[in-house]
């Protein structure tokens, strides 16, 4: 079997038939249990390559698979969709019932899944993102954080082999952003589920083990966070930064404190800052 979970081969696509490229000549693979991180400043590429690889976009140029299946293959596209399931900015485009147990169950019916078989995957998706209390509860009632554990337990009940998050904490205040990043993590971490993180939070991103940073519908970079975020100045021209610790290592550096380059998070930075003293 393809260790490649997902994989875009030379893609290109443009939202008008005679338009410019929103994305292009765009060549990535994603393995099995890798998280990697896509990075761009607005209108370049990143949410466009999300639905390409997810199959809501079918490329003009080159092809695209998820889990071996070409997303031009018709005879595919819900199980592209289970095995590749996608999670947008806003979750209330996201959820469609009035009920938590309603909304998670839309996914199973629409792929089949038996009447008997439900409720245990209702509970167990909502049980791995802290939600099953609320299983009764109005969805409207929710917070923005609880309302995108809801939208991700909705993809977890269909089993998929991948999560493409499409800057899925902008519209949430820092706490629902870290519990909606910390769960992915878990997830990514404990059942071996590839998540594509599109992101323009730069501390989101150092979190992941990989980093793509997309410019003008191309690929611009690829590595680890240290590999990428060392690149301050190309950064920078690209309108983007480094993450927050990542600028302090540097300034700490400048001043003769040895901090590690790995120290791109709080904790890390705090429990280095403390060693040194």
């Amino acid at each position: 079997m393809d260790e490649f979970i997902l994989k875009a081969e030379h893609v290109s696509y443009a939202y008008e038939e005679e338009g410019e490229m929103a994305v292009r000549d765009v060549s990535l693979a994603f393995r099995k249990g890798e998280m990697t991180a896509v990075l761009g400043h607005n209108g370049s590429g990143k949410s466009t390559l999300a639905k390409l690889l997810n199959g809501l976009y079918i490329p003009a140029q080159g092809k695209v698979t998820v889990c071996g299946m070409d997303t031009q293959d018709d005879g595919c596209t819900w199980e592209i969709r289970r095995s590749a399931g996608m999670v947008f900015q806003n979750p209330d485009n996201q959820l469609v019932a009035s009920i938590v147990r309603d909304d998670v169950a839309f996914g199973l019916e629409n792929i089949g899944v038996p009447t008997q078989e439900m409720p245990g995957r209702i509970e167990a998706a909502l049980s791995q993102v802290g939600m099953l209390p609320f299983i009764d509860r109005a969805p409207h009632m929710l917070s923005g954080g609880q309302k995108q554990r809801i939208a991700i337990a909705g993809i977890l009940a269909m089993q998929p082999q991948a999560l493409i998050l499409d800057e899925a904490t902008a519209m949430l205040d820092p706490r629902g952003r870290r519990e909606v990043l910390d769960i992915v993590e878990r997830l990514n971490r404990e059942q071996g589920i590839t998540v594509v993180w599109i992101t323009h939070f730069m501390e989101e991103a150092a979190r992941c083990g990989r980093v793509v940073v997309m410019h003008g519908g191309e690929v611009a970079m690829d590595g680890t966070p240290r590999e990428v975020f060392t690149r301050a100045e190309e950064l920078r021209a690209m309108r983007l930064d480094v993450p927050p610790m990542v600028a302090l290592g540097d300034l700490l550096r400048a001043r003769g404190v040895s901090v590690p380059r790995e120290a791109m998070d709080v904790e890390t930075m705090a429990k280095e800052v403390l060693a040194c003293r």
